[in-house]
């Protein structure tokens, strides 16, 4: 039994060498073999939570097990599953087909520590589609740096699920706490948790978006923005990501009564603010210079600002559409910093929606452009606004626009006279493109 334990460890950790002295592969693809590595870890704990209650596969107890899996195992199949393909210089489907094989010889050899259920192949077509895919995938799209919008989602769910459930139920098992004091806790209270935690989330669910689209990156080490993001909830606090995820921890542990995890979450802030925060400002301060030292004199690690900072933008509305003029007014008496409103019938296109302008050639139409007008008025408004763009949500409110007139429509175009404008921001926030 110790001999099989061994082999699933050993095994794949050699053939992982064996491909990186082949490959000699660079730091970024090293790095992307990492992520793929985690996010296969972080799949193949929900896969086997299944497995176990579906009746495809059991383990024999044993020392050294987290969430009744084997830990050497548990390692050794995250290795096979997402590092090593990604060092590998084959197409998808030939890899899919190997590691289909592979486990369809080594699988019956596992015995005793792995006993197979008779409709296994179940679980294992559900781990190679649901797991080792899109752990592939991530890793050799960041290592070739493509298909930036995919590969940014994909993270996003590797940390959401290293964030929710691998890393709460690593310190329930080490320490205290259990998840029955979650899921037995009244319908109420259990939808009031979602609800707080969804509210949470959505600063760094809009961050990971912001570094996609103005940045060029995502928030991995390894895979970085190529730009300085200083838009979105970056105009108010620094570190949006790192606060909506010490958030969810400390929420979870709240829920689950666990000490131990609100420790982590804790000591994570620590670790971040004395260790990881000066690293990363020389970083940055090196690839970014003057502009990245502005930035944080202006703008908190850990403390959100009230009022945006951030570089200025332009807005267009129409005023020939009742709903637009009436959307433009409001937004003036709410005075948005930094944040000039047009007429969208002088925009030098022909435009059909709202549009919103950012100064480094961003743009949005329709209620994203409202959204991304309300990021310039505070902090609150700023939560409508990132509501409204998250991912899926943003097109149901479209379409619920749409569906209440505010449709595309043929705006005249008529040549600005002067400079009068629906609203220009005051003092030193004056400023404009």
């Amino acid at each position: 039994m110790a001999v099989v334990r061994y082999l699933s460890l050993l095994v794949p950790v050699a053939g992982l060498a064996l491909a990186a002295l082949l490959t000699r592969p660079d730091l970024r693809t090293r790095g992307a073999a990492l992520f793929g590595g985690v996010a296969a870890a972080i799949g193949l704990t929900a896969l086997n939570t299944v497995a176990i209650w579906a009746g495809w596969w059991t383990y024999a107890p044993s020392s050294g097990e987290f969430q009744r899996v084997p830990v050497d195992l548990w390692l050794g199949w995250a290795v096979l599953w997402g590092a090593l393909p990604v060092l590998l210089p084959l197409p998808l489907a030939p890899t899919v087909v190997a590691l289909a094989m592979l486990d369809a010889i080594a699988m019956p050899h596992l015995a005793p520590v792995v006993r197979l259920g008779p409709d296994w192949w179940w679980g294992e077509a559900a781990g190679l589609g649901g797991v080792a895919v899109p752990a592939i995938l991530v890793g050799r799209w960041m290592a070739h740096e493509r298909r930036l919008a995919a590969r940014a989602a994909l993270q996003l769910l590797t940390f959401g699920g290293l964030t929710l459930w691998l890393l709460p139920s690593i310190a329930i098992t080490a320490g205290d706490g259990s998840w029955r004091h979650l899921t037995e806790l009244p319908p109420w209270a259990l939808s009031l948790v979602v609800q707080v935690a969804a509210l949470i989330a959505v600063p760094g669910v809009l961050a990971v978006r912001e570094f996609a689209e103005r940045g060029g990156g995502t928030p991995y080490p390894w895979d970085p923005p190529t730009r300085l993001v200083t838009t979105g909830p970056y105009a108010y606090v620094a570190n949006p990501m790192q606060l909506s995820a010490i958030g969810l921890l400390l929420l979870t542990a709240a829920a689950t009564h666990s000490w131990s995890l609100a420790g982590g979450a804790i000591s994570a802030v620590a670790f971040s603010a004395a260790l990881a925060g000066p690293h990363e400002d020389e970083d940055l301060t090196r690839r970014h210079g003057a502009a990245w030292s502005a930035y944080r004199r202006d703008v908190r690690a850990w403390w959100p600002r009230w009022r945006p900072a951030g570089p200025p933008a332009l807005a267009y509305l129409a005023e020939s559409c009742h709903m637009c003029a009436g959307t433009a007014s409001t937004l003036v008496e709410l005075e948005p910093l930094r944040l000039r409103l047009l007429p969208a019938e002088w925009h030098v296109e022909r435009l059909r929606r709202a549009r919103y302008e950012g100064h480094d050639g961003y743009r949005v139409d329709g209620v994203a452009a409202i959204a991304r007008a309300l990021e310039h008025v505070n902090l609150g408004w700023a939560m409508v606004g990132w509501c409204l763009r998250l991912p899926g949500l943003d097109r149901l409110a479209q379409l619920v626009a749409d569906l209440l007139g505010a449709g595309p429509r043929d705006i005249p175009y008529r040549r600005a006279h002067g400079r009068h404008t629906l609203q220009a921001s005051r003092g030193r926030d004056a400023d404009h493109p």
